[in-house]
């Protein structure tokens, strides 16, 4: 019997998962020469324009180690801490890991994460050191770092180039030899684990799985434990990378099954498949995926609402983890209130839905979702600011908070120390590592994340610092909600949820934003914020003139004065109304602009 062996690459992002995983194909015969390109594993055009990984992609391997056959099972993961759930889930169909460390930059923030989560799963880690051909490359200090991060030898530290080639053949025979086989079980009824799926019109869902136990063959009648879903096999098979037809999958192996299934929700990472009339208990670790950040999505054109729900559908098919409702605004019209599992998701997301659907959309701010104990006891999660409780209500609010990693060189500190008092974060620890870099652990609420934090710590230290996260707990939040009144009256649109501490910053930015961009009318028009139960910054923002004596030539200046102060009169009336035309354009401009 061919001997098994099931193992996952977790690294930072950008530490060269997705080449090293080319040349394992390369070495192992797996695509042949001529059909080799870069990123083989990465098949979406988004993935290989960023160069990151966002769908997992399995890939079977067959390596003859001497006389002996081995079938090498490998998972490629996204390195973005936005899909570590998905993460999770691929270390919890192998046995073993490749921690890759970039040779040039060190142990990332990343790094510790998807390493912790390897731990806790008990998998066998083996660590290498990529990028060795790299002219600035510091081999010796990194491989320091790696010995006094894992507490293992020098020499089980492995150096390879996903771009040469270098120490590929030799990583190939530490994997048979380090990885230990699949543990066999003695339970004939079939159990299986789902860590991806994608979507096809033809063929319906197709879920990538682990046998546990048993077996499965084309044409069973099999459950989702989880969704408690039934189905036909229409397909099993292996992916190497394409799609090959097998008739059968045993225990220990990595394969596909096509569903049929074209419903939106049913297949989702982390849920069990088994026989309709065999296992009735689901494989332990699924958890439901909860968004994080939340963002409107509205067509430009009203004419494109079916057209965007019908691409949200779809997308929803191949991604279980976006969630979203439909809501309307009386700017903007009709769109949908999206659920993301952090920025980058929500980047994808939309640009998916302007590149694969030619959709031109509006997204709004993101924002998160908010806890509120109303004083009857009732608890409701609130996400859109206009809903949010007014000034003087007694209620008790509560906010995510998260723990976060960040890696930095030690002359950057002084920069990132102001950057986090500046978003409301606790620094509860610190380590040195051995290449004098620091590790800061802190905590932070995740609003101030969401506040363009990720970007401002690589501007503060010129891109050298990493950052991980977790969402932490829910605490007792310090927030007000910060109204725009123009002319008096009340724009939900431009209502939104601030800390304390920033909120007479944001109101004076909102209203110099506004005094910008708004066109005049015929009256003078204040702008103005309000929170606490009080106006915080406004500005008026003068009148058109017409000069209404033009057209008189001569006469008594007594009809000069009879024309102004019916000009005066008229301003008067449109000042009582105070009904001010806001254009579609101001608001977009405010969307777009969301920190100011």
């Amino acid at each position: 019997m061919k001997q098994i062996r099931n193992f996952s690459i977790i690294a930072h992002i950008d530490h060269g998962k997705s080449t090293l995983a080319d040349r394992m194909l390369e070495v192992t015969g797996t695509v042949e020469a001529r059909k080799m390109k870069a990123q083989v594993l990465d098949s979406m055009e988004l993935e290989r324009e960023r160069g990151i990984t966002i769908k997992m992609q399995p890939v079977r391997m067959r390596y003859m180690r001497g006389a002996e056959e081995y079938e090498l099972n490998l998972i490629d993961t996204p390195g973005h801490i936005d899909f570590s759930y998905e993460v999770s889930r691929a270390l919890k169909a192998v046995e073993g890991v490749l921690l890759l460390v970039d040779s040039t930059q060190g142990v990332q923030a990343q790094t510790l994460t998807t390493l912790q989560m390897a731990r806790e799963q008990k998998l066998t880690i083996i660590p290498i050191l990529t990028k060795i051909d790299a002219p600035h490359a510091r081999i010796a200090d990194v491989t320091s770092e790696i010995v006094t991060l894992l507490g293992c030898n020098a020499e089980e530290i492995l150096a390879v180039s996903g771009k040469t080639g270098e120490g590929v053949p030799e990583l190939l025979e530490e994997i048979c030899a380090r990885i230990p086989a699949p543990a066999q079980f003695e339970k004939p009824e079939f159990r299986g684990l789902i860590f991806d799926f994608h979507y096809s019109n033809h063929r319906g869902i197709t879920v990538y799985f682990r046998v546990f136990e048993g077996s499965v063959k084309k044409g069973d009648t099999l459950k989702f434990l989880v969704a408690n879903k039934s189905f036909t096999a229409l397909e099993i098979g292996i992916l190497s990378p394409e799609e090959q037809a097998v008739p059968e999958l045993r225990e220990g192996e990595i394969g596909y099954i096509v569903t049929g299934i074209k419903e939106p929700g049913i297949a989702r990472v982390g849920d069990t498949l088994a026989h309709e009339r065999g296992a009735k208990e689901p494989l332990d670790g699924y958890r439901d995926s909860h968004p994080v950040v939340w963002a409107s999505v509205f067509p430009e054109s009203q004419d494109d609402f079916t057209m965007l729900k019908q691409a949200l559908d779809r997308l929803k098919l191949s991604d279980s983890s976006l969630s979203y409702e439909e809501e309307s605004s009386g700017i903007l019209g009709r769109g949908f209130r999206c659920g993301f599992l952090g920025m980058l998701h929500l980047e994808i997301i939309t640009e998916r839905l302007r590149r694969e659907f030619d959709l031109e959309l509006i997204v709004t701010a993101p924002s998160i979702s908010y806890e509120i104990t109303w004083e009857d006891g009732k608890i409701e999660e609130i996400y859109a600011a206009s809903r949010f409780p007014d000034y003087g209500k007694k209620v008790t609010v509560r906010e995510p908070w998260i723990l976060a990693q960040i890696i930095l060189p030690p002359e950057y500190m002084g920069n990132a120390m102001t950057l986090l008092y500046d978003h409301e974060a606790q620094v509860i620890d610190t380590e040195v590592f051995g290449d004098g870099r620091n590790l800061l652990v802190v905590e932070m609420p995740l609003r101030e994340l969401m506040r363009g934090f990720f970007d401002k710590l690589k501007n503060a230290t010129s891109g050298f610092a990493s950052l991980s996260y977790e969402i932490a707990e829910m605490r007792a939040a310090d927030i007000a909600r910060l109204d725009v009144l123009i002319a008096d009256e009340l724009v939900p649109a431009f209502s939104r949820v601030v800390g304390a501490r920033r909120i007479e910053s944001d109101a004076k930015a909102v209203v110099e934003r506004l005094y910008k961009i708004l066109p005049r009318q015929m009256f003078v028009t204040k702008i103005q914020t309000k929170a606490l139960g009080r106006i915080i910054a406004s500005r008026s923002l003068s009148a058109m003139k017409k000069d209404v004596t033009a057209k008189l030539y001569g006469g008594d200046i007594t009809r000069k004065m009879k024309l102004r102060e019916k000009q005066k009169k008229g301003k008067k009336r449109m000042l009582e109304r105070g009904k001010v035309n806001i254009p579609q354009d101001v608001f977009m401009k405010m969307v777009k602009d969301s920190d100011e």
